[in-house]
């Protein structure tokens, strides 16, 4: 499903928030550490090409070598399901990818790797392949990043490395299951992984080792989700761009 480029990416200003208890603390198993590539899919619930685009997505969470997302658009809520997990965050990024690598339009399904490049969401193995090019050359997430925790706090660390770049959270459930009751997808119960509720930019990277420390209070409020941290540079006009490293954690 395609749809014109009609606007910019709008400013994301989302309360910092994570599922964690004040005395808990990060656990290794929980966490991915290094991942291969990231791996962003937009979708929607009233798009009839998505669920297999979505299954696509948890068969990459579940062989844990990539970071991968799930934005939820907004665009296609007139054709008779108002998709649950919809953002106009997500639809805004998606928009703002479209203009950082010169596209005339957005698509569902779609999905962007290491904010560099697109292909269609349910191309699993050619979403493999883009992942494995871009991490033996230069495209690849060559900024190590890791989340640690002293149970009062969480420490983000972040290693050195060329250039500029923003330092991102991304707040996401774990997994939901929808009934659609109407629309294109009417009469399925879908599974999506790794929906994304809320983004926003907590600092700046400008190619130095560095650490951000957070208080646990600010972690309390999504339960049975997670947080990735991408350290994604901008492009002209502050339009997400490269993601240079990234890491996860899941409760």
């Amino acid at each position: 499903m395609k749809k014109q480029l009609l606007s910019s990416l709008g400013a994301a200003s989302i309360a910092l928030m994570m599922s964690f208890s004040a005395t808990s603390s990060l656990q290794a198993s929980d966490q991915l550490q290094n991942p291969i590539g990231v791996v962003e899919l937009f979708t929607s619930q009233g798009c009839s090409s998505c669920p297999p685009a979505d299954k696509a997505l948890g068969k990459l969470i579940e062989e844990g070598k990539v970071l991968a997302l799930s934005y939820h658009v907004d665009y296609w809520n007139y054709l008779g399901w108002v998709d649950t997990l919809a953002t106009k965050e997500a639809t805004d990024r998606q928009y703002a990818y479209a203009k950082t690598l010169k596209r005339r339009g957005v698509y569902t399904p779609q999905v962007i790797v290491n904010g560099r490049d697109h292909l269609v969401g349910s191309n699993y193995n050619g979403i493999k392949a883009k992942v494995s090019t871009f991490e033996a050359t230069e495209r690849g997430l060559a900024v190590p990043l890791s989340m640690s925790s002293n149970g009062e706090e969480i420490t983000i660390t972040i290693g050195e490395g060329q250039g500029k770049a923003s330092i991102v959270a991304v707040y996401f459930d774990n997994e939901n299951t929808i009934d659609i009751k109407r629309g294109e997808n009417r009469g399925r119960k879908i599974t999506y992984h790794h929906s994304v509720r809320d983004i926003e930019t907590i600092g700046m990277w400008y190619g130095e080792a560095q650490e951000i420390k957070l208080p646990m209070a600010v972690m309390e409020k999504v339960k049975e989700g997670g947080a990735a941290i991408l350290l994604q540079s901008m492009a002209n006009g502050g339009t997400p761009g490269a993601i240079l490293g990234a890491t996860s954690y899941k409760s």
